[in-house]
């Protein structure tokens, strides 16, 4: 069955704004002339600090090579055990899981709420055992997670609560920003996510016990407050170079403009489509900010004659930058999870009996379905409100075509 028009009703490609202009290269000039780029009391990097605690006034702060290593930095900064558990989403980045792994502990799967996309927090209390430590926000595509009710089942609990805020620069839950609810909070530079620097992050903490010394845990463990090479214990080396800092210090003078346009972008377009019969925009709770990394909205497929791949064609032919889904898969099934297979084929935390986990036995009904029927479409600052309604009425369109009679 054929949606297309004559004309698609998205007339123009997917706007776009030059991403880096002369706020960076007046910070990469100055850094030229700098007698090192080396990470340590520069002035890129403090430059960058300064910088994000404008948005975000955390005290303890360490700029890192990407968001994955902020992620690691953070989940070693609580000294995990062998086999200790931290509670996530399956609907996440690899880099989420990275450091628990690499720490020998063990990512504990739970499912995902219908609407949100995000940790329902039912299922995180339901996940915690004698062995769990920490539970990771994963504020998915901008959408705030339920913080008030994680942090009540943490404290609760005696649990660490990690923000991973990759994909969230900008959102803020009942009014406070995102990265400053938890214990520790990670944020990313990678070039696709609101603010970049081609590849970054940064992590930050307001508690004493784990931001005293955070850098030790990006910097091989080495104190360069005193110069001693005598690490106290293993540590990655996730250091953030000058030139980086200079880009990312100067993409964070434009946070608030970017995350404005696409708030009121993805806004817009969730009050147009809010109606159409048989289509779930994300819900954002009341209060909360949704800063629209991208745009997912869920199908009732038995609506429809199409499949979920038929629609997203059918917005295509509509001039819609449509992809039908998400991650292929929730990550609990890909093959590293499914083979247990994190150390040379290997799993020493299971080998060595500090947990029974078994990965193929791992099942999040919601968020098996939420990928099943999902569609994504870019959002972004450069989007006129005139695209968005072109955008909104095509998905209209293609949803009054496609729909059972």
């Amino acid at each position: 069955m054929s949606t297309a028009q004559s004309c698609p009703i998205v007339n123009e490609p997917v706007p776009s704004l030059p991403r880096w202009g002369d706020v960076e290269l007046q910070r990469l000039t100055a850094m030229v002339h700098q007698k090192s780029l080396f990470y340590w009391n520069a002035p890129q990097n403090a430059a960058l600090q300064e910088e994000f605690r404008k948005h975000y006034p955390l005290k303890h702060l360490f700029a890192t090579s990407s968001g994955s290593a902020a992620l690691h930095v953070a989940i070693a900064s609580l000294r995990l055990k062998p086999g200790d558990e931290v509670i996530v989403s399956p609907l996440t980045d690899m880099g989420s899981l990275i450091g628990i792994l690499f720490q020998q502990g063990v990512p504990v799967f739970t499912d995902i709420d219908p609407q949100t996309f995000n940790s329902d927090p039912e299922g995180v209390l339901r996940a915690i055992t004698p062995r769990t430590r920490a539970i990771m926000a994963v504020h998915l595509a901008g959408n705030p997670c339920d913080m008030s009710a994680l942090n009540t089942i943490a404290r609760e609990h005696g649990l660490a609560v990690v923000e991973d805020c990759a994909q969230s620069w900008g959102a803020r839950h009942q009014g406070t920003p995102v990265g400053l609810l938890g214990d520790i909070s990670c944020y990313s530079f990678n070039d696709f996510k609101h603010l970049s620097c081609g590849d970054g992050g940064i992590v930050g903490t307001n508690r004493d016990d784990l931001g005293n010394g955070l850098s030790k845990w990006g910097d091989k463990c080495y104190d360069r407050t005193t110069s001693t090479r005598d690490p106290e214990d293993l540590a990655a080396n996730y250091r953030m170079g000058e030139p980086l800092a200079a880009v990312a210090a100067a993409q964070l003078t434009r946070l608030d403009s970017i995350v404005a346009r696409r708030v009121r972008n993805g806004t817009r377009l969730t009050k147009q489509l809010g109606d159409i019969p048989g289509l779930h925009p994300p819900r954002t709770r009341s209060g909360d900010t949704h800063s629209y990394w991208f745009y997912l909205f869920r199908l009732e497929l038995s609506a429809f004659r199409t499949s979920r791949e038929e629609f997203a064609e059918a917005l295509r032919q509509q001039g819609v930058a449509a992809n039908p889904g998400y991650l292929p898969m929730p990550v609990y099934r890909y093959k590293v999870f499914r083979h247990h297979n994190f150390f040379g084929g290997t799993w020493p935390a299971r080998d060595l009996g500090a947990t029974t986990m078994d990965y193929t036995k791992v099942r999040c009904p919601v968020a098996e379905e939420i990928l099943s029927d999902c569609i994504t479409l870019p959002i972004n600052e450069a989007m006129t409100d005139a695209y968005i309604d072109k955008v909104a009425r095509a998905v209209r369109h293609v949803a009054d075509a496609c729909r059972r009679t």
